[in-house]
């Protein structure tokens, strides 16, 4: 495996880009009521104010209301220090969601390539690592896709695996996340995966697999709030935390990493 340490938290960049109101209609799994768009907006500038707090330059997109889950930018694209990789997003409403987010990623890298023609693969089916990115197949993200991927990340000299995400996992990082330093926070169908074997883990508390979807962002740990114990799990395994409010996103299936596209910019790039 290639090693890039710090690779999977450490960050100089991030782009958001602010909810719409028609982010009620967004998709969901299980149907908790609607989010507000006034809500989510003042809980974004919360999330972009703490990407900043962590030390990082936040670009925010505008809104895009002709597209309702349009603030998950993590989904539509894939950045890494040398270039970024545009996606196919794996729900048919999203599908015009990368080309708007184009301009933005041709805006801040000298590369942007494209995921071939055939399969599609959603961001939130990828989970960064130092030593190797793993790509969750799901129904968003098709075995052609990832190995699409897979084969731009080998050309790029990262060591890439294709997993099979659990049963009942909408994405495979709803269910886990690097806090760094080779720890994983992940829920127990996942810990039992045996994906991370030889890793050391932090298992989410029962009740609380929402948390599982946390990003390590410089030195701190970006966690939603109202999941105690899974905070002080990451407190007690030496990681400093910061909460955020996500309570309308969750309405949408919304995590925290799907909020942001976080990468560190080459000197070439920046």
């Amino acid at each position: 495996m290639s090693d890039f340490p710090g690779l999977s938290f450490r960050f100089t960049h991030a782009i958001t880009r602010t909810p719409s109101d028609s982010v009620a209609k967004g998709l969901r799994a299980v149907d908790t009521g609607n989010p507000d768009g006034a809500a989510f907006r003042s809980e974004h500038e919360a999330y972009v104010k703490s990407l900043q707090g962590a030390g990082i330059d936040v670009t925010v997109l505008p809104a895009l209301e002709a597209y309702p889950d349009s603030c998950f930018v993590e989904d539509p694209a894939f950045c890494l220090p040398q270039g970024a990789i545009v996606l196919r997003p794996g729900a048919k409403s999203r599908e015009g969601e990368a080309e708007e987010i184009r301009s933005a990623l041709e805006d801040t890298f000298d590369v942007v390539v494209d995921l071939p023609e055939g399969g599609y693969v959603d961001g939130g089916d990828i989970l960064t690592l130092d030593d190797e990115i793993l790509i969750g197949l799901s129904a968003r993200t098709d075995r052609q896709g990832a190995e699409h991927f897979q084969a731009i990340l080998t050309a790029w000299g990262y060591s890439a695996r294709v997993c099979e995400t659990p049963e009942g996992v909408l994405h495979f990082k709803t269910a886990c996340s690097t806090l760094g330093d080779g720890v994983i926070l992940a829920t127990q169908p996942m810990a039992d995966s045996g994906f991370f074997a030889g890793r050391k883990l932090v298992v989410v508390p029962d009740g609380e697999e929402y948390a599982a979807n946390v990003i390590r962002v410089n030195d701190v740990v970006l966690v939603p709030e109202g999941y105690p114990k899974t905070e002080a799990a990451i407190q007690a395994a030496g990681f400093k935390t910061v909460l955020v409010p996500t309570h309308e996103a969750r309405k949408v299936d919304g995590g925290l990493s799907c909020l942001s596209l976080r990468f560190a910019l080459d000197a070439s790039n920046s």
